[in-house]
């Protein structure tokens, strides 16, 4: 062995050794040998209302903060283009005309304000001015408790730090530690993109600001907001030392430690922000208040008390599910180098374990906030123009998002998005009315933000329809409500909140379809999100009539509502009526190359690899195509995913995995499951062989890339699809299992009609279940040709050797 190898080798074994772990891949462990350089190299931390992105530097630790209320902007005026549904009878007399090209120019003339951003609050800077070269650096995130931590030596000191955020206290907490005594100085700086003011007072740095009023098109932040006085929303960051030895120190801008032993830093974080409908600035919460009263309560806790509620609190949640795939032969490994290694094609079972923890552990992580979900970067942004605003795209990411939260076992991670889409039911109510000219119901377009946006975007009929002019968001959304109740039978929500919900929805596609030439139901106009076609004579456009996409939508959405009506036992006129529309809809059609048509006729797409599929959202998330029930619709969804390729990034991946699984084919599934796993180089990383693309960065964020945090959320819900796949009358067990997940084991996995799952497998069959019913009901277990009816009580726990 060449002596730099070596070298190598003996740090790597000294540094397990070291940090006091066992010597062994881990499957709940992200480590590295070195500091972040890179946004997409640090490690992140969450309550699911104040996220810290942790560098681990050296000299220099920064650490971004983010607050998950803080966004640019006001409550959104609604009624911003009220007589904008004027303009539909010429649209749908020009598609009449088969006048494609006019009818998309008189689209624009349907479009709105674009969205708010979700803003980057600051950086946190501990400036530890040492220049002398460290030994046994290491670093890591233990997401089986979410806590971070960093260890290295200089001159025979050992130097630790230990970063968590709590939800409990509403605090992060760092701890900083040195094996010698008075060996700890440090300063703690802070700069944010935003207006603000720093200053010292008590021994605490605080910091007040506030966000941008609006974004401007394009995605770029108005700059004008430095000139706004009593407005958008304010926040408040407090930065506190308590100290074992030395002497805290302090200049007018920053807070420091002078030759101490150990060292707590508190970070108390709040916003203005007090819900969508209410202005930041003068209807404000009191962010000082809260955040000083957080400081204040946390900081008369031990480090040892404020670390047990956190862990106790996360692990609540991240405990319920354990996925074993067999036993691995892949070396222990810092992270990067693991997915180098895994994306040449090599096993790591334990990686991909750790992959769906992950996205579990983001989800934690980062939606705690009723009314605010997690956004398309989760919680964490260092950018004052994120990419696509960082806002809520409900074409598809947002609802991406939470595929993951009911059958991985986190329904009180779906909240934040079932009170947003309630938020977005209310603005929805105007949007209906003013943009479509229907005066019943609620709808939502493709993007939005924090303050509940659901107008179509555009920026007033200068973008393009094929993105901008899309109207189905709300009924897509409302699925989700039938979802939550799916799994959780909570009739309680069902009958208080959501049925509304999904009734407005419902009310809306109801009176926004109109009849074809041959009296079938269509939407007029229709796009497919973000697709174009080409027509007959040439023209690509993306203004059409009676899109599969809307169709598609609206079948999911009555068919829920339906049931949910059913089960509620009311509004038995207003089923009858969808029932009735159900039927007449424009039927799927399937094109010459066997593929399931994306328009309303047989032609071809702008780009025949499109990475938007929605056409085929009856297969997933909805359920109305299956292989069993629609074989014909299931063939040609094969098909066309066939022809569209598996050469897609990010959340559009995630998307044809669970696609492919539905279609229980869990070898093409695991295929592109290993491609959503290639190693990407960060952004700004220069290399002689930069590897570049869709995949995932060294710190397991998706790289679309940039970073968007749903594929991590859409590849998690995957593996769960891969394994159990439900409705409310059947479970199905291992139906998209892949040869490379011979043997393993699950548990906590759910169900549809409240059950949870456990079991075990070998040699790719199915050997013991564990079945648990949280509310009492029948289900049918279902594993290949096998079939057993299961009634269970509430509480009752049932164990099967299959």
């Amino acid at each position: 062995m060449k002596p730099n190898a070596l070298k190598k080798l003996f740090l790597v074994i000294t540094c397990h050794l070291f940090c006091g772990l066992v010597f062994g891949q881990s499957d709940h462990i992200l480590w590295y040998n070195q500091p972040a350089d890179y946004f997409e190299e640090s490690l992140v931390l969450g309550n699911g209302k104040l996220g810290a992105t942790v560098f681990g530097g050296i000299d220099s630790d920064k650490i971004y903060l983010n607050d998950a209320t803080l966004w640019s902007g006001e409550p959104v005026n609604a009624n911003m283009n009220p007589q904008a549904y004027q303009n539909l009878p010429a649209i749908r007399e020009a598609l009449k005309k088969e006048d494609y090209k006019l009818a998309n120019e008189l689209n624009k003339k349907i479009q709105g304000k674009n969205s708010e951003s979700f803003a980057p609050l600051g950086t946190m800077n501990i400036d530890n001015h040492s220049t002398k070269i460290p030994s046994q650096y290491y670093r890591e995130l233990d997401i089986s408790n979410a806590v971070s931590k960093v260890s290295y030596e200089i001159n025979g000191v050992k130097y630790t730090r230990e970063y968590f955020v709590s939800a409990p206290d509403q605090i992060m907490v760092i701890k900083l530690t040195s094996s010698q005594k008075g060996a700890l100085n440090f300063d703690i700086t802070f700069n944010s993109l935003l207006k603000s003011k720093i200053e010292t007072a008590n021994n605490t740095l605080q910091i007040n600001g506030f966000a941008p009023i609006h974004e401007n098109p394009d995605y770029v932040v108005d700059k004008s907001f430095l000139l706004e006085k009593d407005r958008g929303t304010r926040f408040t960051t407090l930065i506190k030392i308590k100290n074992t030895g030395g002497t805290i120190t302090s200049t007018t801008t920053t807070l420091g430690l002078k030759n101490g032993t150990e060292a707590l830093i508190f970070v108390s974080i709040a916003t203005s922000f007090n819900g969508f409908d209410k202005n930041p600035a003068t209807e404000g919460s009191d962010d000082k208040g809260i955040a000083s009263d957080n400081l204040n309560k946390a900081f008369s806790k031990t480090f040892e008390k404020l670390k047990k509620s956190h862990s106790v609190d996360y692990q609540k949640f991240y405990n319920r599910v354990a996925l074993d795939l067999g036993k691995t032969t892949a070396p222990d490994l810092p992270t990067d180098e693991r997915l180098l290694r895994y994306s040449d094609g090599k096993e790591d079972k334990n990686l991909e374990v750790l992959y769906f923890q992950y996205g579990r552990y983001l989800l934690i992580s980062s939606s705690r906030t009723k009314g605010v979900p997690a956004n398309l970067q989760g919680i964490w942004n260092p950018y004052l123009n994120p990419p696509w605003s960082s806002n809520y795209t409900t074409n598809i990411n947002l609802q991406e998002n939470y595929w993951l939260a009911e059958n991985t076992n986190l329904s009180e991670m779906h909240r934040p998005l079932l009170s947003f889409i309630k938020n977005l039911s209310e603005t929805g109510k105007v949007t209906a009315k003013t943009f479509y000219g229907v005066n019943n119901g609620w709808a939502s377009a493709h993007n939005s933000d924090i303050w509940a946006m659901s107008n179509p975007v555009g920026n007033f009929g200068k973008e393009d329809p094929s993105w901008a002019c899309w109207n189905m968001s709300g009924a897509w959304l409302i699925t989700h409500i039938w979802e939550h109740y799916a799994f959780t039978q909570d009739k309680t929500y069902l009958k208080n909140e959501g049925y509304e919900i999904m009734r407005g929805a419902a009310q809306f596609c109801l009176e926004w379809l109109v009849e074809d030439k041959n009296g079938n139901l269509i939407t007029s106009p229709s796009t497919s999100p973000e697709n174009k076609y080409i027509a007959p004579d040439g023209f690509i456009g993306a203004t059409m009539y009676g899109g599969t996409a809307d169709l598609a939508i609206i079948r999911e959405c009555f068919d829920k509502t339906i049931k949910a009506s059913k089960e509620l036992n009311i509004d038995a006129e207003f089923r009858v009526k969808l029932e009735t529309a159900l039927s007449k809809l424009y039927p799927y059609q399937i094109g010459k190359k066997e593929n399931l048509q994306e328009w309303y006729f047989d032609w071809n797409d702008e780009d025949p690899k499109h990475r938007h599929q929605s056409h085929l959202f009856g297969l997933f998330p909805g359920d109305h195509i299956t292989p069993l029930k629609t074989p014909e619709l299931a063939n040609a969804s094969r098909q066309t995913l066939e022809i569209k390729g598996d050469e897609t990034t990010g959340w559009s991946k995630g998307w044809r995995i669970n696609l492919w699984a539905r279609l229980w084919d869990g070898n093409h599934a695991y295929k592109m499951f290993r491609e959503l796993l290639r190693y990407v180089d960060p952004d700004q990383k220069k290399t002689k062989k930069p590897r570049r693309g869709g995949g995932t960065y060294p710190n397991l964020f998706d790289a679309h890339p940039p970073f968007q945090i749903d594929g991590n959320f859409g590849g998690a819900a995957a593996v769960a699809e891969m394994l159990v796949q439900s409705n409310e009358k059947e479970i199905r067990l291992l139906p998209a299992l892949p040869d490379a997940w011979e043997n393993g084991s699950v548990k906590g996995i759910c169900a549809r009609g409240g059950f949870e799952v456990s079991m075990e497998w070998s040699g790719k069959k199915l050997k013991k279940v564990n079945l648990f019913s949280r509310n009492g009901g029948n289900t049918t277990l279902i594993n290949g040709d096998k079939k057993q009816n299961i009634t269970l009580k509430k509480g009752q726990k049932m164990k099967l050797i299959w």
